[in-house]
Order: C-alpha cells, then sequence, then structure tokens
C-alpha cells in the first residue's frame, strides 16, 4: 500500500506516533487509509452541505474497510464573484484548488482518493489533481439545487440576472424583483441550471470518474447521501482493482466528455477545463476537436438558461446516463473504464429515457448541432466559443458595427444607460486570461441584454469567458487576446463585425492594409494589478485556447 511509506517498519516508528495524535489505533493504521478531499464552507450554497455528503462518505469507506482522513481545499462561488473584482479570482483559483489536493495527498500519501467538490472551478481543480496523484480516486459531488418557482414558473440564478435588465428598463416592478430574489436559490446545491457547476459534475460521469448520477441526483435528496455511501465503499474495490485516473481518463473518456457537454448543451467553460484536465493527463485537447464533436452529436437537451428544464428535471428524464444511452444507439459514444468497474457502454445500455422532452431523440433533436460551436476568423485566428444552442435563430448569423469596451464595467454602464441599440455588436477586451488578469465571467451583460430583450437582436465579444447562466449571441475566449496582440484589441468603435455561426466563423470587416496599419501603431493596455497572486498567474497563464492552464516551463 501507498500508505506503507508513512507507517509500516521501525524507522515510521514516529510518524505512527503523530498517526495516534489523531486519534486512530493499530488496528486502523494497518489498514488502507484514504484522502478524503471536501471543499465544505459557509460562504458557497453548493457547498455548504458538503460536511453531510464528506460524513456520508466517511461512512462508506469505513463499512468497506478503509479508514478515511479529511482535509479541505478552498472554493470559489462565481455568482457571489460576480461583477466585481472577486471574479478575476476564480479562474485562477482552480490552480490552487488542484496545487493544494496535490500537496495533501503527496505530503499524507493515502492509498486512494476520494474527491468532494460542486461548484464551478472546484470539479476541475479536483479532477487536475486527481490525474496528477494517478492513484485510485472517485468523485462524489454535492448535488444541484432544486429550481424555484416564481409566478408560477420554474427559475433559476440567471433568471434573477437577466430580471435585473428588466426592472432597469421598466418591465418588471420592485417588488417583482425581490420576490423573485427570494424565490430563485430555495436550497443549497450547485445552481439549478446547465451552468458551469452542473456541466462539469455531469461530465465526471461521462469521463468515467463518478457513479450515476452524481451529475443530478439534488442536492437535498436522501438518494445523495446514499450515493456518498456508495462512492465511499467503491473506491476500496478501485484500490483492490488498482484502477487510476489516467487508466480511466483517456483520449475516448475526453471524446465521451464532450459528446456528452454536446446533447446537454454544457457551459462554454468546459472547453477551459477538459482540455486543462486532459494536460495533466498528458493529453492534447484542442478546440478543433471540441467543434468536429459538435459536427457528430445533436443537442438533445433544453436545460436553464437555455430552456425551460432544470437539472431536477434530466435526473427525473434518467440522467446523465440515459444521455449516453441516446448517443450510444447514434454511435456517437466510445467504451471506456469507468470507477463503477463496468465499462461505459454497459453503463449506458443499462439506462433509459423517462421523459422524450427532456431528452429527446436525435431525429426530434433541439438543435442538429452540438451545443456549442468553435468560430475561426481574423478575429480569432486560434478559435472562440459560443453556446450555438442557446442563440436565438435570428442571431445566428449577424453582422453589425462594434461597441467597444476595454472591461465589463462599461459595457454594463452603457447598456443600462440605452447607448446600446439594436444591431451593435458589443466588444470587451482586456478580460482574457493574462488581460483581465484571470478572464472574469460576462453574465451582468448578457444577463441584462437579456433583460432589456436586446439578446435577440445584439451580440457580445469578448476575449473574456462567460459564465454557463449567459444565452445569446455570446462569443467568448476570443484567442488571441488583446493583451498579446490579438486582433480584438484593434478592433475600432464603429467597425463592422460579421459572425456566422452555423459556417463557424467571426471576421472584423477591415481592410488588410488598415489591420497592417492598425498593427504598427498598437500597444496593448498594461492593466495595473494588485494582487501578488495575479500577477504571477498573469505571467505564467496560457491561451484560452489552450485551456488558459500554467505554462510548464515557468
Amino acid at each position: 500500500m501507498r500508505s506503507d511509506e508513512l507507517k509500516k517498519g521501525s524507522q515510521r516508528a514516529p510518524h505512527r506516533s503523530l498517526l495516534k495524535a489523531l486519534g486512530l489505533i493499530d488496528e486502523e493504521i494497518k489498514r488502507p487509509i484514504i484522502g478524503i478531499a471536501g471543499s465544505y464552507n459557509e460562504i458557497v450554497p453548493g457547498h455548504m452541505h458538503l460536511d453531510k455528503i464528506i460524513d456520508a462518505v466517511k461512512t462508506g469507506v469505513r463499512l468497506a474497510g478503509g479508514v478515511p482522513l479529511e482535509f479541505s481545499t478552498i472554493a470559489v462561488c462565481d455568482g457571489l464573484a460576480m461583477n466585481h473584482n472577486g471574479m478575476s479570482f476564480s479562474l485562477p483559483s482552480r490552480e490552487i484548488i488542484a496545487d493544494s489536493a496535490e500537496i495533501s495527498a503527496t505530503a499524507m500519501p493515502f492509498d486512494a482518493m476520494v474527491f468532494i467538490p460542486n461548484c464551478d472551478k472546484v470539479v476541475p481543480g479536483m479532477l487536475m489533481a486527481a490525474a496528477r496523484l494517478n492513484i485510485p480516486s472517485i468523485f462524489i459531488s454535492g448535488g444541484p439545487m432544486l429550481a424555484g418557482v416564481f409566478k408560477g414558473k420554474k427559475i433559476g440564478l440567471s433568471n434573477v440576472f437577466e430580471y435585473v435588465g428588466g426592472y432597469e428598463n421598466g418591465t418588471m416592478t420592485c417588488d417583482d424583483l425581490a420576490e423573485a430574489e427570494n424565490a430563485a436559490c430555495p436550497t443549497c446545491g450547485s445552481c439549478s441550471g446547465m451552468y458551469t457547476a452542473n456541466t462539469m459534475n455531469c461530465l465526471t460521469e461521462a469521463l468515467g470518474m463518478a457513479l450515476s448520477g452524481n451529475g443530478t441526483i439534488p442536492a437535498v435528496f436522501s438518494e445523495r447521501i446514499r450515493l456518498a455511501k456508495t462512492a465511499g465503499m467503491q473506491v476500496l474495490k478501485l484500490l483492490e482493482a488498482d484502477l487510476k485516473p489516467k487508466d480511466i481518463m483517456t483520449k475516448d473518456a475526453f471524446y465521451n466528455a464532450i459528446a456528452v457537454d454536446m446533447a446537454l448543451g454544457g457551459s462554454t467553460n468546459s472547453s477551459l477545463h477538459l482540455p486543462a484536465i486532459a494536460n495533466e493527463c498528458g493529453i492534447e485537447l484542442t478546440l478543433k476537436e471540441f467543434d468536429d464533436v459538435s459536427k457528430e452529436v445533436l443537442q438533445i437537451c433544453k436545460l436553464s438558461p437555455s430552456g425551460e428544464h432544470f437539472i431536477e428535471d434530466l435526473q427525473m428524464a434518467g440522467g446523465v446516463s440515459a444521455v449516453m444511452n441516446v448517443l450510444h444507439e447514434n454511435n456517437c459514444l466510445k467504451e471506456a473504464p469507468t470507477v463503477m468497474l463496468k465499462p461505459q457502454l454497459e453503463v449506458a445500455k443499462m439506462s433509459r429515457v423517462l421523459d422524450n422532452d427532456v431528452i429527446r431523440s436525435f431525429e426530434n433533436a433541439y438543435y442538429k448541432n452540438g451545443g456549442l460551436a468553435t468560430l475561426y476568423g481574423n478575429l480569432a485566428a486560434d478559435g472562440a466559443i459560443v453556446k450555438a444552442g442557446a442563440v436565438d435563430k435570428t442571431m445566428t448569423k449577424h453582422s453589425g458595427p462594434a461597441r467597444v469596451f476595454e472591461n465589463e464595467e462599461d459595457s454594463v454602464k452603457a447598456i443600462l444607460g440605452g447607448q446600446i441599440k439594436k444591431g451593435d455588436v458589443i466588444v470587451i477586451r482586456y478580460e482574457g486570461p493574462k488581460g483581465g488578469p484571470g478572464m472574469r465571467e460576462m453574465l451582468a451583460p448578457t444577463a441584462t441584454l437579456a433583460g432589456m430583450g436586446l439578446d435577440k437582436y445584439c451580440a457580445l465579444i469578448t476575449d473574456g469567458r462567460f459564465s454557463g447562466a449567459s444565452r445569446g449571441a455570446a462569443i467568448g475566449h476570443i484567442s488571441p487576446e488583446a493583451a498579446t496582440g490579438g486582433l480584438i484589441g484593434l478592433v475600432k468603435e464603429g467597425d463592422l463585425i460579421e459572425i456566422d455561426i452555423p459556417n463557424r466563423s467571426i471576421s472584423l470587416k477591415v481592410s488588410d492594409s488598415e489591420i497592417e496599419k492598425r498593427k504598427a501603431t498598437f500597444k496593448p493596455l498594461v492593466k495595473q494589478v494588485e494582487s501578488s497572486y495575479l500577477r504571477r498567474y498573469q505571467q505564467v497563464v496560457s491561451s484560452a485556447s489552450k485551456g488558459a492552464v500554467l505554462l510548464k516551463n515557468y
């Protein structure tokens, strides 16, 4: 056992003495020691109940003959960090989460690991750590929040962001906004739509790193506690089988994850996180591969914010495994190992769709491509990403004058101030991994546009990123970014920008000679950064097109 490094032999008597200081007895010290990496805290609604999930996992580990030892990682709630300086730290937190889990599980050589994340960057950060450690591991999340109900309609957090725009333009009263605010987030758990957290939790199943139901069983269901106990027991079986994360997260497993992502119409942030996780597995995953899969897989689910269904509805319809069943029937799922010690195709075959509107067939798909599309052109030579399945049909092809902003805040002021007109293309730059730094999410401007009824008339492009709760013609991850000399930095007010999502293109309609003239005098804006961590991050982070990973040669 790996833990023998610190507990076996006469030279490890001091180490055993410290284990006994933890309250362990000799019988426990002889058993497999299982690391429990949790992210329980009192500041993230998706994590406030993880202490109960952690306790259930520990019970499962003990039932199977192991000894659980818990440690914690940090967590950021993107909703709470939205639209202020805190958002600059959200994506960079992914690296701290991965590093801290790697450090803790190396300093204490666990025999196996159970990772317990729930929101945003914690899921990919822990998956990155699992790949680095490469010891038998399993994931069990805290589960999604239930949807709220406002005026007889299910709503989630994204609706409240959009209602702000409605209130500002006079179509919603103050009392209605307050009622929606009180109703939208009724339970603990990751926010109820197919936002980033739930996208990534669903993809842990597709990657083979979690039990069926991990992505969709609501946080407040007792079934979630039972799943946590089962995960705690299952990790001992993984240890016995010596099945490790890199055995599971193969190239085919990443294909499956992208395919499920496309079928679900998941968050654009998956195009940052899956390449970063693959990178830790020694696998290159490109934006082109996302687009290749998007042309094979149809979007068969339309979940909030792009539709009326929520994660609880997906669970009742059969969950992620039922989605994989449809993919398998259409030859869009590859064989790969899973933590269930069953191959992925067997897991898919055992499942069935229970609601043909929530999970549709390919013949009746919501969108005749995958939910995400990768765009290229002179504005995005290295690619850009859009949640194509959440774009109104009238906006899939659009050209209009650029309205240029050097940061998110100025764009929101312009939208709320009535300065944006129908047909405009809002350009928000210097919000990329380096330029931000930290690549902030742009939910405030996209939601405000939607709330004011402009999302069917205006596009928004940025070298930053979008929340999984964003919808509309919101094109992010423009690469190269402005801070590294990307063409988005050369756009001028009034320039014509042409977007063609079906044909995967985005272009600045300015002559080559004019572009060369602008390049000759261009000096990227350099933002003054107070945080020492963000300054370090800025120096070593890669392009969004490569997953915004930290460069390995720094």
